[in-house]
């Protein structure tokens, strides 16, 4: 009798069921014929279907096409079905929609499954939302509104999912749909997905890897592969999405037996404006497109959006010698020289501030602590001086930067400021001397933790980096590397009286010194005396042809090189030496396209013809000296570096500052070093001279760059002017001098 009993209600309730579904259907049918007509206007128009309001990232791309970052509101690019891997295809049409190719936007099939589920209480019965109405969905997102509000709306995106599949074929929605989909930690869309979880493109997935994508779409929060405690949900997941493609026949049992067994593998790449490749770069492009798009605007005369415009920027860096200059620059102060300065503070009373007295450290703390970004909050937020500085020296939580990684611990900010200060910080570019473009930008150490660009920004005292200028005017004037000028104390009459003389940094002088052997050694007085024939003001006119724009005064200890140069400044004059005497812009875009791939811009560099062949041949040959036989002499004997390399170090008053320039007949690239105050410095030139603190990183840049055969960089001799050979030029000056190939020079110039 209970069987009975049992069988006449599970009839009575499938009666129900069945005659609900009956009766519903039809009557959501005609709502939704009523929506249509009502609500015709509160609908999308066809233009906005087709042009939906959407955020689109902004790329950053590099000269060998691979993404160097983006920009963006929504870290999303929109891509065609044709670059889709099959695998998110199957995968996503086998979870979420099996009848999406025949349907017309509503499964009604699937929606009375839905609904019976719910009637039941069967969790597994599945939803009744196709594709094409999640992506309605998506496309115009529903507003926090009321419950009946929320039917009214359902009944809305069914008419526009219909209107979808009217407008666009199956492959389009498919499309459409995975570019607007948010993968959560800032991937939003396929594009980004791919790239930030695996390290890869679309068509490049593998058929695990789209199966653990194609899983998120049922709730990205829940199914967050990054997420660690999300980590085993996410691979039920994945092969819940495996299971399904077996079951409609997108993969075999076996494949799938397989498949299920492999361990969830990323392949993380944040795209946080902190981290990853160029960083420094990154935001300074940022600045110059905001002031560039301020003036260059759209053909209706709005302004371009680098947030939502979906633009590309296609730049001059090359990801490879980009990645090998940041290596570089980490192997050589973060693995020798930061750990060595250190040491040679260590237990050292005021350190890392050299002959300082107390007032004058509090005095230069002070003022660092007005130019952080804590005092600029505490004081829009209208806290007195008293308050501020009791902020700043109250113990608090913060994560502090380490070579070998970040570290969580407590300390007062105004510790945390004197802590980083005793790290050495660098500028590094790298540039084609020929046609401008800029290959690698190394704007600091750790842009998450030092913002300051040492590359554009920060401008420093150049040292000896600046006497090829002054040699560059003897070239000019007919002198040869060879000529030979008296090692003497060399007197300047000064316009506000008074007079000036330069010595050398070793006491020594007497005899005649070629001017390479004085280029090479960086000796003071033979500068000082090129200098003197041709006057303070023909340096500084020289220095403008070639590009610098700092701040000179035409005074005469110019001639060691007292302005403050950018890095940008000072590799692109040396360009000039290895192009034949054209100096040429450095510039870092060649062009930027739209959304819709239309060029809205491009970019060539100036060029002006600062120096003749001739004179730009005699000073690389100058220049060579310093690598054959003198403050450069190491990048032979310690690095290996053999072939034509000409080179200037640069070494600052009190050695704050390391400089090196290294020109080669297709790469130009520059180096500084020191710290972020003055102050803070080695004690020693041998260790704080810009042969020590600079010039390793490029040797182990060129070293990378030289080994990687791809990027074709030549190792060969500079060019020789034609009918060069007619001019009687000596090169080779060992008659007069004598060079010591592996002997150790300390950088003698810059004492003033």
């Amino acid at each position: 009798m209970a069987k009975d009993k049992e069988v006449k209600s599970n009839g009575f309730k499938k009666y129900i069921v069945l005659l609900w579904i009956g009766v519903s259907l039809p009557v959501l049918f005609i709502a939704s014929i009523f929506i249509y007509i009502v609500f015709f206007a509160e609908l999308p128009s066809l233009q906005e279907l087709e042009n939906p309001k959407s955020n689109l990232a902004s790329e950053i791309i590099s000269s060998d096409q691979k993404s160097l970052g983006r920009y963006y509101i929504e870290n999303r690019t929109n891509i065609r079905f044709e670059s889709l891997s099959p695998y998110l295809v199957n995968g996503l049409v086998a979870t979420e929609d099996a009848r999406f190719y025949t349907h017309s936007g509503v499964d009604l099939r699937a929606l009375a499954r839905s609904i019976k589920g719910v009637i039941v209480g069967n969790d597994n019965a599945g939803g009744g939302s196709t594709l094409t109405q999640q992506l309605a969905k998506m496309l115009f997102p529903r507003e926090k509104i009321s419950k009946p509000q929320v039917v009214l709306r359902k009944l809305k995106e069914w008419v526009i999912a219909i209107r979808l599949e009217r407008n666009y074929t199956k492959d389009e929605i498919i499309a459409m749909y995975l570019n607007k989909f948010d993968f959560v930690n800032n991937a939003v869309g396929i594009k980004s997905a791919a790239h930030i979880y695996f390290n890869t493109s679309p068509d490049s997935l593998k058929i695990e890897q789209a199966a653990m994508l194609v899983g998120m779409a049922k709730n990205p929060a829940l199914f967050n592969p990054h997420n660690p405690r999300r980590v085993d949900t996410t691979l039920q997941r994945r092969n819940v999405v495996l299971g399904q493609m077996m079951k409609y026949k997108y993969i075999t049992k076996q494949a799938f037996d397989s498949l299920k067994k492999l361990p969830m593998k990323l392949n993380f790449q944040s795209d946080d404006h902190n981290q990853g490749s160029a960083t420094y770069f990154r935001e300074y492009l940022r600045d110059y497109l905001k002031e560039y798009f301020k003036t260059n605007k759209k053909p209706d005369g709005t302004s371009y959006d680098l947030y939502k415009d979906g633009l590309k920027i296609y730049t001059t860096l090359d990801s490879r010698m980009q990645i090998y200059a940041e290596q570089a620059v980490t192997e050589w102060i973060g693995g020798d020289l930061q750990p060595k300065f250190f040491k040679h503070w260590k237990n050292v009373k005021n350190a890392p501030f050299y002959r300082m007295t107390q007032k004058e450290i509090d005095n230069l703390m002070t003022s660092s602590m007005k130019r952080s970004e804590r005092y600029r909050i505490l004081k829009k937020a209208g806290k007195s001086m008293e308050e501020i500085i009791a902020n700043f020296n109250t113990p608090t939580e913060m994560t502090i930067f380490k070579w070998t990684g970040e570290v969580d611990t407590i300390m007062t900010p105004m510790d945390s400021m004197r802590y980083y200060k005793h790290f050495i910080q660098t500028g590094f570019m790298s540039m084609d001397p020929h046609t401008g473009f800029i290959k690698a930008w190394v704007g600091g150490i750790n842009y998450k933790h030092f913002k300051y660009d040492h590359v554009r920004q920060g401008k420093r005292q150049v040292g000896s980096t600046f006497k090829p200028f002054v040699y560059t005017l003897a070239m000019q004037e007919g002198w040869s590397p060879c000529y030979q000028v008296p090692n003497i104390p060399v007197t300047f009459d000064l316009p506000e009286g008074g007079t000036w003389s330069p010595h050398n940094s070793d006491g020594k002088y007497g005899g005649m010194l070629t001017l390479k052997k004085g280029l090479a050694l960086s000796i003071n007085t033979v500068t000082a005396y090129v200098m003197k024939q041709f006057g303070a003001q023909a340096v500084v006119d020289l220095a403008r042809k070639m590009g610098i724009t700092s701040h000179m005064d035409a005074v005469p200890s110019i001639c060691l090189g007292t302005p403050d140069i950018s890095v940008y400044e000072m590799v692109g004059a040396n360009s000039t030496f290895a192009n034949q005497g054209v100096w040429t812009e450095p510039v870092f875009i060649t062009h930027i396209e739209d959304r819709n791939g239309n060029v809205i811009a491009e970019f060539t560099p100036k060029r002006v013809e600062a120096l003749s062949e001739e004179t730009a041949y005699m000073t690389v040959n100058l220049m060579k000296g310093v690598v054959q036989g003198g403050t450069g002499v190491r990048l032979s004997y310690r690095f290996g570096l053999k072939n034509p390399i000409a080179g200037k170090t640069g070494t600052t008053q009190n050695n704050s500052d390391g400089w090196f320039m290294g020109i080669t007949p297709d790469l130009v690239s520059g180096v500084w070093v020191g710290c972020e105050d003055r102050s803070v410095h080695f004690r020693t030139t041998s260790q704080g001279q810009g042969a020590e603190m600079a010039l390793p990183i490029w040797a182990m840049y060129m070293k990378k760059v030289y080994a990687d055969k791809k990027l074709k960089i030549s190792q060969g001799d500079f060019e020789k002017p034609e009918n060069f050979d007619n001019i009687k030029v000596e090169f080779d000056c060992t008659k007069y001098d004598k060079f010591d190939e592996e002997e150790e020079h300390i950088e003698f110039g810059d004492d003033e």
